[in-house]
């Protein structure tokens, strides 16, 4: 393949979500994605592009997405190839379902093996579309997340402080109720997780929307900040009942297959 396509950044940096107080979140760097301008589109094209190691993919304004029709807008709409082996790699350093809340460079070159620099900027990758059956991914859909750009973001929660939490001691279980929270974020801020400590429930202790701790620019688009994330539930596994909720408790967030919407 071409050199440009191998010219990848590899130190991959997480950014920390300070929960108390909350602190700007520091620059990080990731790979940048590579890609070309994709100019002829329909089914079999992109079934021969994916033959030949490569996914279609798109980028355009979040925007788009809008449910009111006249807030959205088509600018900066692009029509791109991006290189398999790259977002495989990428796939792999990031993990599902941090993918989707992590921001990554993007240049768009003039052809396979083009020197030329036509675009670049910044993205949020917000759809991954795989095959039903084998699970290949067919496509790609990123927004524009320039800096100054405010981006709606479903974050990951990840739970932590099992180890010193007195309700799990207790012989208390995790319960979680939400594995994400939607948050409308300036693309410089967005989190690519949200962290939930844990360490001081007790058994019946929870947490709800409006206890969880983030950056001063991110708001919280929920309707009822009083809904819960997590709760700490007594559990007796001497009765069958008991046993069955043990069963069917959910696993940790951070590894949930969380795929992105």
């Amino acid at each position: 393949m071409a050199k440009w396509w191998r010219s990848l950044r590899t130190a991959i940096q997480s950014p920390q979500q300070p929960l108390s107080p909350p602190q700007p979140f520091q620059s990080s760097r990731y790979h940048t994605i590579q890609a070309i301008p994709r100019e002829v589109v329909g089914s079999r094209v992109s079934a021969r592009e994916r033959e030949q190691g490569r996914i279609p993919a798109v980028v355009f304004s979040q925007s788009l997405l809008d449910i009111n029709p006249s807030n959205r807008y088509t600018s900066r709409k692009r029509l791109l190839t991006t290189e398999k082996k790259q977002i495989q790699a990428i796939l792999k350093s990031v993990e599902l379902p941090f993918f989707c809340s992590t921001t990554f460079p993007l240049q768009i070159r003039a052809g396979t093996g083009s020197s030329v620099l036509l675009e670049s900027g910044t993205v949020l990758p917000i759809k991954i579309h795989r095959d039903e059956k084998t699970g290949k991914i067919l496509n790609l859909v990123f927004a524009w997340a320039d800096e100054g750009t405010e981006m709606k973001v479903d974050v990951p929660v990840v739970f932590k402080g099992e180890e010193n939490c007195p309700g799990l001691k207790k012989g208390g279980h995790l319960k979680m109720m939400r594995s994400t929270l939607k948050y409308l974020c300036p693309a410089e801020h967005i989190p690519q997780k949200i962290e939930v400590d844990i360490s001081n429930l007790d058994i019946e202790d929870g947490l709800f929307m409006r206890d969880i701790e983030v950056h001063s620019s991110l708001k919280l688009l929920s309707k009822n900040e009083n809904m819960p994330v997590c709760k700490i539930v007594a559990t007796n596994l001497d009765t069958p009942e008991s046993a069955a909720l043990n069963l069917e408790s959910p696993e940790p967030a951070e590894k949930q297959p969380v795929e992105c919407l």
